[in-house]
């Protein structure tokens, strides 16, 4: 069954409530998701930007078929791009530099992209759209996990304990069999402590967690992290 859509839906009082409501239930969805995880963006942040979405392209159409003028996706590409500052607030920082929140940054993008397919009448793409984040983030987050411990190698932040040097702590690191392949410049954290950022990689097929085990285990170190694959 071939799907064409030759002309947009039309804009009438049945289908704005039916647009309005589609949203906020399908980026509920999501957001329920995310609230059960106590994530900073939950289940009303996500339906407030989805809706918000929404109306905006539905604005859009309604001064394009009223008015014969304007493009109508003008705004909806203005939300795509400014959705981007909302995200940008649940991407925090740690004490130890890590980096949390990328996913629920991605994820309210995503809630925005599902209300501008609900505001123009595109049904079938917001509804298998919403499905499709919604497995995303609830069930391929476990099969990242197990490709995560399952990883060979690891950008890790490593923290000094007091007066000690860089460069014995590099020594013992090679000396338990791991490979160093780059480093960041070592700096100070807010307690005083040396910290530096390395890629490192076990022997004979050594996971990362027995990787933050080994590092842990040497006496020079008080604090280690994975930060990314």
């Amino acid at each position: 069954m071939n799907y064409e859509l030759s002309t947009i839906y039309p804009l009438t009082l049945y289908s704005v409530i039916f647009r309005t409501f589609l949203s906020v239930f399908l980026s509920g969805i999501v957001g329920f998701e995310r609230g059960l995880k106590n994530r900073p963006a939950g289940l009303r942040t996500y339906m407030l930007v989805s809706l918000g979405a929404c109306m905006i392209m539905m604005v859009n159409q309604y001064v394009t078929q009223a008015y014969g003028i304007g493009d109508p996706a003008r705004l909806g590409a203005q939300v795509v791009s400014g959705i981007g500052f909302l995200g940008a607030g649940t991407i925090i920082v740690t004490k130890h530099n890590g980096i949390k929140g990328l996913t629920t940054a991605a994820g309210l993008w995503a809630s925005a992209c599902i209300g501008l397919a609900v505001g123009i009448g595109l049904y079938e793409v917001a509804v298998s759209g919403a499905l499709m984040v919604f497995f995303i983030l609830a069930v391929m987050q476990k099969v990242d996990v197990i490709l995560t411990k399952k990883a060979k190698a690891a950008v890790v932040l490593i923290e000094l304990k007091e007066n000690v040097s860089l460069a014995g702590t590099l020594k013992d690191i090679y000396a338990r069999g791991l490979t160093l392949d780059g480093i960041e410049p070592e700096y100070r954290s807010e307690n005083g402590h040396v910290s530096f950022v390395a890629a490192l990689q076990g022997q004979h097929g050594m996971a990362q967690q027995e990787l933050l085990q080994v590092l842990r285990a040497i006496n020079s170190i008080s604090y280690v992290e994975i930060l990314s694959i």
